[in-house]
Order: C-alpha cells, then structure tokens, then sequence
C-alpha cells in the first residue's frame, strides 16, 4: 500500500480539490434527523487538512439507497461538518449540473462544498470497470473544473462506482486521512508481522464472510486463536456434532446458513485446537435467562448468547493476547437478557488494550456495542467500515477496486 500517495505528498494550495469520503450515517426514520456523526467527525479531519493548506474543497459522499428510508439529502450532514470545523459550509443540492459547476468555479481558497447525494445520480450505483467509470457523464462534467481528487471512503472501497474510481484515472489523485489510518491499522493486524500472541473475536451473524476470515488467518498463521461464537460458534459445534435443537437447524436452514456447513466441518478438523468454541450457551425461557452447557443439549430454544463458562474461556483468551481483532458480538446484546457476553468479551478486550495490546474492531454491530457500553475510546483502532475490513482480513485485496485503481492510475 506504500504506493499509494496521501494528500500529504500532494500540492493543494490554490487547488480545486474533489474529497470523496463517506457520510453515510444512521438515519432517525421518525425525524429524518442523523442519529450518530462519527463518520462526519471521522472525515472532518482531512478536510480540515486540505483547508488550512489553502485548497478549494468539493466534498463528495453517498447516504442510503435508492428506496430506503435512509435515502436522502447531505443538506444536513453539511450542517453537521461545518459545526465540527467551527467554519462556514456550502451545500449545493445538485452534483455536476450548471449549478454545481458554478459553485465549483466560485469558490476560493479554504472554502468548503458539499454536492448533492451522490446516489441521486442514477449511474453511481452500477459497478463497472474503472476505465468505464472515467466516461461517466459526472466524471466527464466536473473532471475539467478540478485540479485533484481524494479517497478517503475506505469503508466503500470495495465498490466500482464513478464517484469512487472514476476521477483516478483523470485526476493527480491521493487517499485522505480516514484511508490511511485504516490500512495502516487493518495491515498490522491482516499480516504476519501481527504481534503473538494475535486472537480474532469474531461473532454475530455473518457466517460465510467469517469462516473465509477464519480459514485465511489460521492458514497464514496470522492468528493463533479464533474465538468463534454467535452463529458462526453455534455452526462449529454442530460441525462437530453437537445437538443444539431441531427449533435452531430450522432457523439456519431458513437462513440459508447450513450450506457452509461442509465447509465449517473442513476448517474445523483442521484448524480445530486453534478455534475456541462456546462451552454453553444462553436461551431465553419465560422472560428469564437460562444458561445451558453442552452436555445438557439439545435446547429448547433459540440460542441468544453465550454463557459463563464461554465468556471466562474467551476472557482468559483475550488477557493473554498481545493482538486482538473484533469484528460481531457474541450475543443478541440489544436485549439486556443476552447482553452479557457481548458486555463481558468487549469489556475484556478494552482491558487487555489498556495493558498494552492492539485491538482493532470493525462493523456496525460491533462498534454499537462498544458505544453501549462506554468502551468505544478504549479500543486501539475502530473500523469505520465492515465489508471492506473483512476483505482486508480475508486476504482478498483485490476486491478493494479502489485501491487497485489507485495503484493502477493514481500516481499521476
């Protein structure tokens, strides 16, 4: 990644500069308002750079999808950037129309423009090669206004769209902050110069992505340990032929989940005393917790948690560790009834980062869990991204099309 030029090895000063980070926040369904400004806040700081370096800055970014309920205008999210940097934002509500374009020719140095959701545009959100993205109609209309063009999105790297790729080819280009910070951090832990002990917590319920992740670290011998729970926990020990109920294969099978199991079954006999897996597991009967150990399956419920006996495995685990990755939690921890082993494992993580390991975690579950709990600012690096991290981790650098494009196009 060394290849890749970072806004610091380029000449912004009197420059018209396209930044392309990524906004996209929880939307209250209710209000319309944003419920949480991390990633505004996280990208505030290379558009803080580029500013007092003297760039004219065009802020370019994505919020939901077409059709979703969180589909909707960056006016407010300018709002939010311009009280983070205490200094006036524009908004412009069009992307490369003769509205935007002039705006864009007004602006002078230190000034800042946010352009319209990006997603409005019909053709961003079709992936195609990147020499295709450069013949855009937003590409082609705003290229010859611009003097250089940032990636600082890394939490949509894995996606060709035009506003990601399209502008490398065309454009001296450069990463931002937020990118940098993220693969400097995700290469420590993704590689082999992880310091070992190197423990991966992975839970939640994302079972094909997180046995690929499993499968790659313990093959590479990047992770010494994997504390496998939630479903991908539950999928190993019926892998290993656990019982855990008729109720549950049912609910996997209408998931689609059990067609990793052969899969799960291989990794597992290879790699089985480098995988940590629950030793009992939480169910809910009658509104109470009930905690139930391997030898009193099947159960008569749903699985929502892991148990005591799991959580102490798991915490001396993690003590002992001098690299953790997390990425999923190990219960249904938006009920306080099965919170207690998503409460315990990240608490034990924050314990052993403040006795001097590395932790990483990464994904929207995990890193609301750790906001729940207080201990998001007691994790080394958080991941603004989920899909993007687990290709890192995955070894799969090449879906990252941005970076390829980068290391392609972008030393111009």
């Amino acid at each position: 990644m060394e290849v890749i030029k970072s806004i610091d090895d380029i000449e912004v000063k009197g420059k018209r500069v396209l930044v392309r980070v990524d906004f996209n926040s929880p939307i209250d369904p209710m209000t319309g308002k944003i419920q949480d400004d991390t990633r505004i806040r996280r990208h505030a700081k290379t558009i803080q750079n580029l500013v007092e370096r003297g760039a004219k800055v065009i802020v370019m970014a994505h919020q939901g999808r077409p059709g979703d309920a969180d589909f909707t205008s960056l006016e407010q999210h300018a709002e939010v950037l311009g009280k983070v940097l205490g200094r006036p934002v524009q908004f412009v509500n069009s992307i490369f129309d003769e509205a935007a374009r002039d705006k864009i020719s007004e602006l002078n140095d230190g000034d800042i423009l946010v352009l319209e959701n990006t997603r409005f545009y019909s053709e961003e959100v079709i992936e195609r090669p990147v020499e295709e993205q450069a013949k855009t109609e937003m590409v082609q209309k705003l290229a010859p206004l611009l003097d250089a063009y940032v990636n600082d999105a890394f939490s949509a790297a894995h996606r060709s769209q035009p506003s990601l790729v399209g502008f490398i080819p065309v454009l001296p280009s450069a990463i931002g902050y937020v990118m940098k910070d993220e693969l400097d951090a995700l290469m420590k832990v993704a590689g082999s110069s992880a310091q070992k002990p190197c423990v991966y917590v992975l839970g939640g319920a994302k079972p094909e992505d997180t046995l690929k992740v499993i499968e790659y670290v313990l093959e590479q011998n990047i992770a010494d340990s994997v504390l496998a729970s939630g479903i991908m926990g539950n999928l190993f020990l019926l892998a290993k032929g656990f019982d855990i109920g008729d109720s549950y294969r049912d609910f996997l099978s209408e998931k689609g989940y059990l067609k990793v199991m052969e899969k799960a079954k291989d990794v597992l006999n290879r790699f089985e005393s480098r995988i940590v897996l629950p030793e009992d597991l939480a169910i809910g009967e009658n509104g109470t917790r009930v905690e139930v150990s391997l030898n009193e399956l099947p159960l008569s419920a749903l699985p929502c948690d892991i148990g005591k006996k799991t959580i102490e495995k798991f915490s001396q685990v993690i003590n002992n560790a001098k690299t953790i990755v997390c990425n999923g939690s190990p219960g249904q921890y938006e009920k306080e009834t099965f919170a207690v082993g998503t409460k315990e494992v990240f608490s034990a993580i924050a314990e052993s980062t403040n006795k001097g390991a590395f932790s990483v975690a990464g994904g929207g579950h995990t890193i609301a869990g750790l906001n729940k709990y207080n201990l998001l600012n007691k994790i080394s690096f958080v991941s603004t991204s989920g899909k993007a991290m687990l290709l890192l981790l995955m070894g799969e650098y090449k879906k990252l099309v941005v970076l390829e494009a980068f290391k392609a196009y972008g030393q111009s």
